[in-house]
C-alpha cells in the first residue's frame, strides 16, 4: 500500500496517499496538500519514501507523516499546543501548525543546529507568517527532554526511534493529550506507539510495527534481517 503513492507533484502525492487509504481524515489531507514537500526535501520530494536531508538525517516517508497526522487529528485542533520532536526539515511541524491554525502553537525541537537553521529557511519559503506570528517555534535542543517552557502539549509527535518512551515527554503531555512515538523494543524491532494521558494515567497502545529506521549503525540494522 504505502510505497505505491508516489506522484509527480505534491498534489498528486497527497491524492495518491488518499486513494491508497492512508488518509481517512479531511483535515490531515488538507494540511499535507497545503504544505509543499518540495520546500523541505531537495531530492525526490514527491516519492513516497524517506529522503536524506543532510547532516545524517532523513525526512520520513509521506505515508508515515500522513499516519502520524491521522492518529493525532483529534488533538491537533484549533488553538491546540503541539510538540514535534526531531523536527528535521520542518515539514511535519508546518503540517501540524496548519491543523492547529493561527491560534495554536507547534514547537519543533531538533538537536542538530544546522537542521534548525535549514528548517527555518524551508518554512520561510512559503509559510514565514507562521514563524513571525509565533505559530511555529523552532528550538535547538534535546527533544528527548521535550520543551518544558511551552508545556503541556495536546499532541506530541516524535520523529526518531527511542529505546523506551522518554519520561519528560509523557510528563509534558496534557491531560487528554496524545503522543505518537516510534519505540525500539528489546529485540531490535520497532513499533509505532500511541500514548494517551487520561485522568493523569498513561495508556500505551502499539498501532503499527517496524516503520522508522532505528538509530543504529547500518551493520547492526542489516543483521536484524538475517
Amino acid at each position: 500500500m504505502a510505497w505505491r503513492s508516489s506522484g509527480s507533484s505534491n498534489a498528486e502525492l497527497v491524492e495518491n496517499l488518499r486513494k491508497n487509504g492512508v488518509f481517512s481524515n479531511q483535515r490531515a489531507y488538507d494540511a499535507m496538500k497545503a504544505v509543499d514537500r518540495g520546500d523541505f526535501a531537495s531530492r525526490d520530494p514527491y516519492e513516497d519514501a524517506p529522503q536524506r536531508i543532510g547532516y545524517n538525517a532523513t525526512i520520513s516517508a509521506p505515508h508515515m507523516h500522513a499516519a502520524a497526522l491521522e492518529y493525532l487529528q483529534n488533538h491537533l485542533v484549533a488553538g491546540a499546543n503541539a510538540l514535534d520532536v526531531g523536527s528535521g526539515s520542518g515539514y511535519l511541524t508546518v503540517c501540524m501548525a496548519m491543523m492547529v491554525g493561527p491560534t495554536g502553537t507547534v514547537v519543533g525541537i531538533e538537536h542538530m543546529s544546522e537542521l534548525v537553521e535549514l528548517s527555518k529557511k524551508n518554512i520561510k519559503k512559503h509559510h514565514s507568517e507562521m514563524i513571525e506570528n509565533g505559530n511555529v517555534v523552532m528550538i535547538d535542543g534535546d527533544g528527548r527532554q521535550g520543551y518544558a517552557e511551552k508545556a503541556p502539549y495536546n499532541a506530541i509527535h516524535v520523529g526518531a526511534a527511542a529505546a523506551g518512551v522518554p519520561k519528560a515527554l509523557t510528563d509534558q503531555l496534557a491531560d487528554g493529550g496524545r503522543m505518537m512515538i516510534p519505540v525500539e523494543q528489546k529485540d531490535g524491532n520497532q513499533v509505532f506507539m500511541q500514548i494517551d494521558k487520561i485522568n493523569g494515567k498513561i495508556h500505551e497502545k502499539i498501532v503499527e510495527h517496524v516503520i522508522y529506521v532505528p538509530l543504529t549503525s547500518r551493520d547492526k540494522q542489516w543483521s536484524h534481517h538475517h
